[in-house]
């Protein structure tokens, strides 16, 4: 396993620079010392991030705007090698992407190999869909009479800024980024500024594939350098990935220059268990759905609604499986069968102990919890908790939590069921546990989410589209929408 080329400091530390520009590390003004990088596991400094100046933005973003011509007026062929290259050199770094993910972000092991597999996978499948050509074509639109032909065609939107989330670094950037350069845009990149050594790390590789300078900017820094990237008047496009808080904020400048937007916001997700389910089944999909990365997504299916008639059993035995997880430090839970890491800080744990607080002041009552493993040292770490039967109000129950907090109700009949999963101003996905096939259906076309998945865990494949409605954000990614949001839609009319 090679070691990918982060610089280092005599003793080890991370250090990142406050852009890369055109090919060119950026450094900040000499006084600037940077911000802290932390172990989110152990809770120490295991490095220093600078950030970038509105200088620096804009150097970046007129260094993306230089670069679109060229690159927009490849072929998609070509553009597609690009990404087939990316995604061979990412393969190829899979383990060393892994072990950089754990020693930031703490996740466990398999949560850590999975990010940096479907990194790989988002960039062969749009180096595929550039390879085949049908999407980038022209399409002929039948007209009436013989007058004239039509037909419609997608052009590259332009420069697009990519902020990104700390939840899922690296996967959140493919789904951004592979797109992007599909469709023909240069791209200017803000990382979180707590999980940049993992994005920095991605971008060494997609420089080694040979994306042309100019093509992929970064900028670091926080909420400051984001305001900054995405008022840019030469920006054409922003995605963002956050809070819903925050992507009003994006939306709100956005409209200033009419700029395209996408924003993968906030969710507050159901999973419904019926009275025909697996019970065992339904527990881990409970456990996936509300735990995985700590409760960390956007995705959470933290709102579980059990039928009456096996909700006895189901609570018991999802007891049973939350007082077994393993929460601990990736290298403790490496032979665990499950586990939970930290959440990536201190603040985070704060803000999550805080909401905790509130909810039980106003009446939520904890059923039970897990706990955290012995020897997991300083890390920010959070036992696993459920809450039983909130008020319809509690802001458990009505608010995202992102962090490990499930709540559970009780339901008798499927209209009620489908009532209290939609009872929310979010709609990005749910999860339904059943064996009929024609409630399944139903629940299918009436439940108020951009991806419903149907007794399976949270599978997210490429080719399948990801976004929601309401306050879960605005347009979608992945897919050929995924693409199609980086490009215009545009026509061409003449005569015969």
């Amino acid at each position: 396993m090679s070691t990918l080329p982060i610089r280092r400091t005599g003793d080890d530390m991370i250090v990142l620079p406050a852009a890369r520009i055109a090919g060119e590390r950026i450094r900040a003004h000499a006084d600037d010392a940077g911000t802290p990088i932390f172990n989110a596991s152990t809770g120490e400094t295991i490095g220093w991030q600078e950030s970038a100046s509105a200088a620096h933005v804009d150097s970046a973003v007129r260094a993306a705007h230089r670069a679109l011509g060229a690159w927009r007026d490849t072929t998609p062929a070509e553009r597609g090698r690009v990404l087939a290259r990316i995604a061979e050199l990412v393969e190829a770094e899979r383990d060393a992407l892994a072990a950089l993910q754990m020693r930031v972000s703490g996740k466990p092991p398999i949560e850590a190999e999975t990010d940096a597999g479907d990194v790989a996978t988002t960039f062969a499948y749009y180096a595929q869909l550039c390879a085949d050509g049908a999407a980038f074509a022209d399409e002929p639109i039948a007209l009436p009479g013989d007058a004239a032909k039509a037909v419609r065609f997608y052009d590259a939107v332009g420069v697009a800024a990519l902020i990104m989330p700390w939840n899922f670094p690296m996967v959140t950037t493919a789904w951004k980024l592979a797109p992007a350069l599909a469709a023909g845009c240069t791209v200017v990149l803000k990382p979180s500024e707590l999980t940049s050594p993992t994005e920095h790390a991605l971008i060494d590789l997609i420089e080694k594939a040979g994306v042309p300078a100019g093509v992929v900017n970064v900028v670091n820094g926080g909420a400051d350098v984001g305001a900054a990237l995405t008022a840019h008047p030469l920006v054409d496009k922003i995605s963002f990935t956050g809070s819903t808080a925050a992507g009003k904020k994006v939306m709100r400048t956005a409209a200033d220059d009419m700029k395209r937007v996408t924003l993968e916001l906030g969710g507050k997700s159901a999973l419904v268990v019926r009275e025909d389910a697996d019970v065992d089944e339904a527990v881990a999909l409970a456990v996936g759905g509300a735990f995985t990365n700590a409760g960390q997504m956007c995705s959470a299916t933290a709102r579980i609604l059990v039928h009456d008639s096996v909700y006895r059993s189901f609570m018991a035995a999802f007891e049973s499986a939350v007082r077994g997880l393993v929460v601990a430090p990736p290298e403790v839970a490496q032979a665990a069968q499950a586990a939970m890491g930290p959440l990536i800080s201190d603040a985070q744990r704060q803000r999550v102990q805080a909401m905790l607080q509130q909810g039980i002041d106003t009446g939520a009552t904890v059923a039970f919890s897990g706990h955290v493993a012995e020897g997991a040292g300083e890390g920010f770490f959070m036992a696993p908790i459920v809450v039983a039967e909130p008020a319809a109000d509690n802001v458990l129950w009505t608010d995202e939590v992102f962090g490990p907090v499930a709540c559970v109700k009780s339901f008798r009949t499927d209209d009620e069921a489908i009532a209290l999963a939609n009872d929310t101003r979010y709609g990005l996905v749910a999860t339904v546990a059943t064996r009929d096939a024609e409630a399944a259906k139903r629940y299918r076309a009436q439940l108020r989410a951009g991806l419903v998945w149907i007794n399976t865990p949270q599978l997210i494949f490429p080719q399948v589209c990801w976004g929601g409605f309401g306050l879960s954000g605005i347009g979608r990614e992945l897919g050929i929408a995924g693409l199609r949001s980086y490009q215009e839609l545009r026509h061409s009319m003449q005569a015969n």
